[in-house]
């Protein structure tokens, strides 16, 4: 059986600061740090959300967590720019390499899906937009059982609709709630390091691989062999 790879989409595909230009033209020089607390408040928002199991799509948590944002910068942005920003995330850039790591795991004979916490129309307008939709063979979306990750469920969720096991499964991704969550549901995991200074949770719980963007991780995938189970 070929291996399975998960691809998280936000953060691992898709680059979420990807509205640093028009953020600027909205905050100035407060647009990375908008960008990065916009970023991190959607994902406690998620966190939140799912352990009260109060679920909203995450949309929702995007759109309330750029509320946040303005209020903690004390910055007051009208409902039509708050609403073209939301509008921009729905085509947010993938990040250089992409493209060309999917495609040379697609060469290798991998099983490619895109796994994230959006909902699959999102997920799907993103991959279309940045030219990669035809690279995977479905989404699967934790709107689909109502939860976020890292809850056990949507990784259990994801085999299942997938077809494979948790140890042919390898899910992909720069966010370390997301390998943590999925060596805990017993997949195992590669982490993309996309930035320097990112650091790893220092719990018990560990990457299988650590990569700094897809084409490294692809070299090392073949290095080690791992697909052969």
């Amino acid at each position: 059986m070929a291996i399975t790879l998960a691809f998280d989409v936000y953060g691992t595909l898709i680059n979420t600061h990807g509205l640093l230009a028009q953020l600027q033209t909205l905050v100035g020089d407060k647009a990375f740090g908008f960008s990065t607390t916009w970023r991190e408040k959607q994902l406690e928002y998620s966190f939140r959300r799912g352990l009260m199991n109060n679920y909203v799509p995450f949309s929702e948590c995007t759109r309330q967590a750029l509320d946040y944002t303005c209020l903690y910068y004390q910055i007051s942005l009208s409902s039509s720019q708050k609403q073209a920003l939301l509008e921009c995330y729905k085509t947010l850039p993938a990040f250089a390499e992409v493209k060309q790591g999917l495609l040379a795991f697609k060469a290798q004979g991998y099983r490619l899906f895109a796994f994230s916490n959006g909902t699959a129309k999102a997920v799907e307008q993103l991959l279309q937009t940045a030219g990669l939709i035809e690279l995977f063979e479905a989404i699967v979306s934790a709107d689909e059982i109502n939860t976020f990750k890292p809850n056990p469920a949507i990784y259990q969720h994801f085999l299942q609709v997938s077809g494979s096991v948790a140890s042919q499964t390898w899910l992909i991704s720069s966010n370390s709630f997301d390998v943590t969550g999925a060596i805990s549901a017993g997949l195992k995991a590669a982490w993309v390091k996309r930035s320097p200074t990112a650091i790893f949770d220092p719990w018990e719980i560990q990457p299988n691989v650590i990569a700094t963007d897809l084409l490294a991780l692809d070299n090392m995938m073949s290095q080690f062999a791992i697909k052969e189970t």
